[in-house]
């Protein structure tokens, strides 16, 4: 049987999500689980936000995600190029509740579907973009006013080097984020702005000994170049981590379709292969992202075995 999936989305903390609640209202009241994006800008891709990586997580083949209109889920083209292919792929329907869109199901693939929605996401590009342009021109003005712009940052200079510090001497993040009671992915961002992620510290791959060689014998690399196949649930979920090297290797791993699904071959150090694991623990919430997970993990754990 298949299911509503409702999907909720607002730009700013200073917005709600009143009026979508209201055009989803009779689907609420009958139960349909909702997923949310509070907070989120548009320009983040939709395939990229937690609330709806959440809903795809949980989606059977034949469900429907009901949106109050098509601008809480895409406001580009390059969103929309990217959803459709994937909502095709899972056997997913995409139907906007209310205006001049609503019955039409926007994943559909037929070439009549495709051009609708191509162009209304043209439109709604345009859109934002001018949101953005007045935005900018609001900004300056008040810059040129002397008005002191945005939130005030969580942490001084002067905490941010001691958090630094104390990360590399093998503090953990949470840990850290509940000693400076800031979130783990405002400690991360910390992080990776100081550049002290980049090569994972608590993967435990190096020993410590910087010697070439121990009794004449030469020791294999301490991160060798492997090969996984990453799974596209997992491949997905990593496309906006802050972790460059981890996005490198995805963008020129090679797309491998295995009947409906499909993986990406990466080629990568092992303590790339090892940061993707770590950074995609949070899938275990969902039946799926446990499989993908799963299979990840013993991917990687089988390249790292000599």
């Amino acid at each position: 049987m298949s299911t509503d999936r409702l999907y909720l989305r607002h730009s700013t903390d200073s917005q709600t999500d009143a009026r979508q609640r209201h055009a989803l209202a009779s689907l609420l009241a009958a139960g349909a689980p909702a997923y949310e994006d509070p907070a989120t800008s548009s320009r983040v891709l939709s395939l990229h936000r937690a609330g709806f990586k959440q809903l795809l997580d949980a989606a059977a083949v034949g469900d429907t995600i009901r949106i109050a209109d098509a601008a809480r889920l895409f406001r580009s083209v390059a969103d929309i190029i990217a959803l459709r292919p994937v909502l095709i792929r899972r056997g997913l329907h995409l139907r906007v509740e209310s205006g001049l869109l609503s019955g039409i199901d926007l994943a559909s693939d037929d070439p009549g579907t495709k051009m609708m929605v191509s162009v209304l996401a043209a439109v709604l590009e345009f859109q934002r973009d001018m949101i953005s342009e007045n935005t900018r021109e609001g900004v300056a003005a008040a810059a040129a006013a002397g008005k002191t712009l945005g939130r005030p940052a969580a942490l001084d200079a002067a905490a941010v080097g001691e958090l630094v510090e104390a990360y590399r001497e093998g503090a953990a993040v949470k840990a850290l984020a509940r000693q400076y009671e800031i979130a783990p992915r405002t400690v991360r961002r910390v992080l990776d702005a100081a550049g002290a992620r980049n090569v994972p510290g608590d993967l435990e791959l190096l020993d410590g000994n910087d010697q070439d060689d121990v009794d004449g014998q030469e020791q294999a690399p301490a991160d060798p170049v492997v090969v996984v196949d990453v799974p596209g649930l997992v491949a997905e979920h990593l496309a906006d981590v802050a972790d460059n090297a981890v996005r490198r290797a995805l963008a020129a791993g090679q797309t491998i379709r295995r009947g409906q699904g499909y993986s990406v071959r990466v080629t990568a150090p092992l303590t790339v292969h090892l940061s993707m694991v770590q950074q995609t623990t949070y899938l275990t919430g969902s039946p799926a992202g446990r499989k993908a997970h799963r299979i990840h993990s013993a991917r990687v754990a089988a390249a790292r075995t000599p």
